[in-house]
Formats: structure tokens, C-alpha cells, sequence
């Protein structure tokens, strides 16, 4: 049995809404103002109570049918439809907030958050402003409901952290040349390099939802993680979450390559002062790799092209840096390419009259 939370005002039982641009919750209904410390309390509540939810949530056990599927909406009642690696979502008829807490327990907590810094009228106007410059994009990308299709995710990372004490060996070459009267002379001096030391290397990211499309997970990094936050169910209230699908053995293999380049990068980048840098060699005698379950705010949005072809559009909910694919119009780019060819025929006619 699963569980859904729908986190409550405690002074008129309304729905209450994380606010980016506040940092805090909001009710729709009464106008009430609370901050992170609120929640806190309710969360430490909860915990020394041997809750997992807030006590502020209204929360009920769900009959789950679909392999856990399908939920009871604690608002209204009505069925809310869900994939099976969502854990936040709104109620399709009332459009309330829900959390669904089983999903995001046990082993499934995630150790950190870093909240949307970015609402969704901000995120809206900077997609206007970017396609608005951009003149084969089809008119309707545009269109109120296609806008109202953007959607605040947090979407899952694994965020790891590594600490190497390393030593690298190289043969450092330096050549020097010069020209004594009709002969030129080359000189090679070759070296035995070392250095070693101490190399942390932080924040390396990789997306643990298999589902989620590479590019785009990757394209809207990196993140501010100054604003790193421990994880709070109330963050997720007004936005959509997914859970982690990857675990993490799966991926620290990778990690760890990925981590001994970067080490290697980092001490080669130390061997200046020489021609060329052979025979490089890397020994580490210490590895250790942090890996933190990590939920990342991104504002996303598709489009459907012609045929089966999907556009995607993704904004980084923290910093507002964007990656996207955009559709094409075609009665654009034929019109656009029809009144060059115009010009440039009236250009040329008007080049030979003037001959």
C-alpha cells in the first residue's frame, strides 16, 4: 500500500504550494504565508512520532491496481493516474497537489534537493522571448495551451563526490632548435616527471530515471549547489517528481572511470614547462566515492511534430539556462527562402540595368 500526501494550510484546510520566487508556502485559498522552518517542525514531528509524512499533510492509504498505478486523490476522491516512477503529480479533475510519500521512503528518500528558483510565469516569458527569435519556429509553439503544457519536474540524479591521493610518472620531453651558419641543430632533453597529491572532485552528476531523455538531463547543467538543501516533501508540492529507476552500483563503475580521467586530466595538467608529455602513467592509492540522491528542478515541455517526431524543450529551474530541439515550419522556411530569391533576383536585374 502506497501513500498519498496532499499537504494541508492548517488554517483553512486548502491546499498549500511551494512559491520558487518566495522560497516558502502558499495557500491559494486564505492567502497564508509559510516558511521552510514550518515544515521543518512538522517533518521533526513526524519523525520522533515514527511518521514518514508531515503531520500538516492530510494522508491516506491508497488501493493501488496497475502494479501501483493508479491512487485515490485525498481532495476530491477521483482516481490519479500515475507512471510507475512518478512520485509527485496534480489531481486531473481537481488540480490539487499530491505527493505520493511511499514512493519517496525507505531506501528511496532522497538525501538532498535543490528547490525551483524559477516560477512558472518567469519560465513561460524567458520560452516566449527565446523561440520568438527563432523565425521558422511553427506558429502554434506559441499558442496559450502549448505554453500551459510547460511543466515543473524534479527529475533524479545520483550526485557524486570523490577523494584521490594519486601519484602520476611521465617522460617530459624539451626540444629546442637553432642554426649555426649552413647546419641547424635540434637538441632533446628528456625528464622523469612526478606529481602527486591530494584530488577532490565534486558534484559529478549522473540522471538515475532511465526513461529520461540524455541530452536534454545534460544539456540544462550545471547547477548552483551552494543552494543544495536536505530533502523536504514540501518542495515537491505544486511541481511533478519522479523517482530514481538506476541505482547506484549500476552507475559507479562509470563514476569511477569517470572520476580517475578527471584525476588524470587534473595531474597531467600540472606537467607544464615541456614539449611534449609521454609514457603517462597514474597509480591511486586511496578512492573514495560519495554517491547522494539528489532531486534537480527542471521546467520541461514537448511538442508534437508531424508524424511520430517529438521536440523537446527543457529550462534549468534554478538558473534558467535552456536546451531544446525546435520543429521547423516548412510554409516559413518556403516563404522565407521565396522572397530571398526575390531579392536577390531584383538585385541582379537591377545590377544589369544599371550596366
Amino acid at each position: 500500500m502506497a501513500e498519498i500526501v496532499s499537504i494541508k494550510c492548517p488554517n483553512c484546510d486548502g491546499e498549500l504550494k511551494f512559491d520558487p520566487k518566495s522560497q516558502g508556502y502558499t495557500c491559494e485559498w486564505c492567502g497564508s504565508f509559510f516558511d521552510q522552518s514550518f515544515f521543518d517542525q512538522m517533518e521533526g514531528a513526524a519523525a520522533a512520532a515514527g511518521g514518514d509524512a508531515p503531520p500538516a499533510a492530510s494522508a491516506q492509504s491508497s488501493a493501488e491496481e496497475e502494479a501501483g498505478r493508479i491512487f485515490t486523490c485525498p481532495s476530491c476522491g477521483a482516481e490519479v493516474v500515475t507512471d510507475a516512477t512518478t512520485a509527485a503529480t496534480f489531481c486531473y479533475y481537481c488540480h490539487n497537489p499530491v505527493v505520493l510519500s511511499g514512493r519517496l521512503s525507505g531506501n528511496l528518500l532522497p538525501d538532498f534537493i535543490i528547490p525551483f528558483k524559477i516560477p512558472k510565469e518567469e519560465a513561460s516569458d524567458k520560452l516566449i522571448k527565446s523561440t520568438n527569435k527563432k523565425w521558422f519556429v511553427p506558429k502554434n509553439f506559441f499558442d496559450s495551451k502549448q505554453i500551459e503544457n510547460l511543466t515543473g519536474v524534479y527529475f533524479p540524479y545520483w550526485k557524486g563526490e570523490g577523494h584521490y591521493v594519486g601519484l602520476a610518472t611521465a617522460e617530459g620531453n624539451r626540444v629546442r632548435s637553432w642554426t649555426t651558419g649552413d647546419y641547424q641543430y635540434t637538441e632533446t632533453k628528456t625528464f622523469r616527471v612526478e606529481r602527486g597529491g591530494t584530488i577532490d572532485l565534486k558534484n559529478w552528476l549522473a540522471i538515475a530515471l532511465s526513461k529520461t531523455n540524455q541530452v536534454l538531463a545534460e544539456g540544462v547543467q550545471p547547477y548552483d549547489f551552494k543552494e543544495l538543501k536536505p530533502f523536504s516533501y514540501g518542495y515537491l508540492t505544486g511541481f511533478q517528481a519522479e523517482r530514481r529507476d538506476i541505482e547506484k552500483k549500476v552507475i559507479e563503475e562509470r563514476a569511477g572511470k569517470e572520476f580517475r580521467t578527471c584525476a588524470d586530466s587534473t595531474l597531467r595538467s600540472k606537467m607544464s614547462g615541456y614539449t611534449t608529455i609521454t609514457k603517462f602513467n597514474s597509480n591511486y592509492t586511496k578512492e573514495d566515492i560519495d554517491m547522494k540522491y539528489t532531486l534537480l528542478p527542471v521546467w520541461t515541455m514537448t511538442y508534437q511534430g508531424k508524424g511520430d517526431k517529438v521536440y523537446f524543450y527543457s529550462m534549468n529551474g534554478q538558473t534558467g539556462s535552456v536546451i531544446g530541439d525546435f520543429p521547423i515550419s516548412m510554409p516559413k522556411l518556403l516563404l522565407f527562402a521565396s522572397i530571398l530569391s526575390g531579392i536577390v533576383l531584383a538585385l541582379f536585374l537591377l545590377g544589369g540595368w544599371l550596366l
